[in-house]
């Protein structure tokens, strides 16, 4: 078997440590022996605990996710840890860390001090012949100008020769959910090296990981276009949504249903793809990989006259899409939100995952409280909301304890809400932030003429 570490156990490094586990020849034998790395912190030793009892250390709804970290562990080809001396021991490593913005002199700056400290701890350690692949979201020009070079001066205080470390870039398009590790194993990869050999080496391991016969791997000309091509995909998104937000309000006002516009129009091919009307824009990437390369068009790559508007402008618009709904519902209380107690229905940043990073409900909850509401909130995904360090009620609140529901994720468990039993008999305003109520919901409002309110609908 080759040894691999993913350094990381965050979302896209756990799914990542067991999808290379779960890989198997044709007499079923496994081909890695995966080892995932993360902190000696609190949150790291729970997470490499769960991983080596064959628990997932995030909730989701993947089966099969769950299924192959199973048998990995009980194969053995899958542990974790917190040594980092396991980076001299393996061939391979995979770099799914974060890569975060900060605030510094009162502007955003990219935080590559942290992330290249990472990477010491693995230059520092590694022997000749070993592959680093970045799956991280990182800069343009960050394994060029910043990997790279720590690599070339612990090689050289360390005697040994430059020309046998292998660096590559290849993004994940990891997407938590009910195809969780679908998302890695049967999904299209991007991905370059730093050069020839390195790019072969990345191309051959990600072929025995990946389902290459029907997601064929593309490999471009150098890791600064592997790594400003998840910037623009996520950039892309985070612009489609911002778009939509403007017209979101103008059919409000109209007195049109937005959606019912918007799916006519996806029937176009070229249009398929356009986004919806909604409560905000959360997660981890695209809330922040939109500004990425403006920051580092400066910051690292030297270059003037890049200030991307529309990239920045999306970013600010989906954070403020939140409050939009928030002044729906003080509106429909006459200007005032004192005292009135709303419960808000998902606070995760999509539905059926358990990662509340970025989360719009978070937004929507702290300007809530600051107009003087009672917020209570239920998800069917969280216990603990670490953000704000809140304990979640894991039964379904009665809604005549409130003045107002809004549903803010389309968990499925939502879908199944009896309307007639739950709401009817009820003034609680309904308001549906995020298109999560089905059409036999909406009816049965409708129906009992219960007080209604959507995003997109006038």
């Amino acid at each position: 078997m080759i040894n691999v570490a993913v350094q990381g156990l965050g979302f896209v490094g756990c799914a990542m440590s067991v999808a290379i586990a779960s890989r198997t020849d044709t007499k079923g034998q496994p081909l890695f022996n995966v080892i995932g790395v993360d902190l000696p912190t609190k949150s790291g030793q729970k997470k490499i605990h769960d991983l080596n009892n064959g628990i997932f250390p995030f909730r989701n709804n993947d089966k099969k996710l769950s299924i192959e970290l199973g048998k990995a562990v009980e194969r053995g080809n899958l542990t974790a840890t917190d040594d980092k001396n396991v980076y001299s021991d393996v061939s391979i490593i995979i770099v799914s860390i974060n890569c975060d913005l900060v605030i510094q002199d009162e502007e955003q700056k990219i935080d590559l001090d942290s992330f290249s400290k990472s990477i010491s701890e693995i230059a520092h350690r590694i022997v000749e012949e070993t592959l680093v692949i970045i799956e991280s979201t990182v800069p343009p020009g960050t394994c060029e100008k910043i990997v790279y070079p720590i690599f070339e001066n612990s090689f050289k205080r360390r005697k040994l020769n430059i020309q046998k470390f292998y660096l590559a870039h290849s993004y994940e398009r990891v997407t938590p959910g009910s195809k969780y590790l679908d998302s890695i194993v049967n999904y299209w990869r991007v991905f370059s090296g730093i050069n020839d050999t390195s790019g072969h080496k990345c191309a051959t391991f990600l072929s025995k990981v990946i389902n290459t016969s029907d997601y064929p791997l593309t490999r471009l000309e150098n890791t600064t276009a592997s790594e400003t091509g998840k910037l623009l995909e996520n950039s892309y998104r985070a612009v489609n949504i911002a778009f939509i937000d403007e017209w979101s309000r103008f059919a409000e006002d109209v007195g049109i249903d937005l959606y019912e516009i918007l799916q006519a129009i996806s029937l176009r091919p070229t249009h398929s793809n356009i986004r919806q009307p909604g409560f905000g824009v959360g997660g981890y990437c695209p809330t922040k990989d939109p500004l990425f390369a403006k920051i580092a068009a400066k910051d690292l790559l030297r270059l003037n006259g890049h200030q991307f508007p529309f990239s920045t402008r999306s970013v600010e618009t989906n954070k403020k899409m939140p409050f939009g709904t928030l002044e729906k519902i003080k509106n429909y209380f006459e200007g005032d939100l004192e005292g009135r107690k709303l419960l808000v229905m998902g606070i995760t940043y999509k539905p059926d995952i358990g990662d509340t990073r970025f989360s719009p409900s978070e937004i929507f909850f702290r300007q809530a409280i600051l107009l003087g509401a009672e917020v209570d909130c239920y998800d069917p995904m969280i216990e603990y909301w670490d953000e704000l360090q809140i304990d979640l009620d894991s039964n379904l609140p009665k809604a005549s304890d409130y003045d107002a529901v809004i549903f803010a994720v389309a968990h499925k468990e939502f879908a199944n809400i009896a309307i007639e039993k739950w709401l009817v008999g009820n003034k609680t305003l309904i308001f549906d932030a995020n298109n999560v109520l089905t059409e036999n919901q909406v009816r049965e409002i409708k129906k009992y003429k219960l007080n209604y309110q959507s995003v997109g609908r006038g």
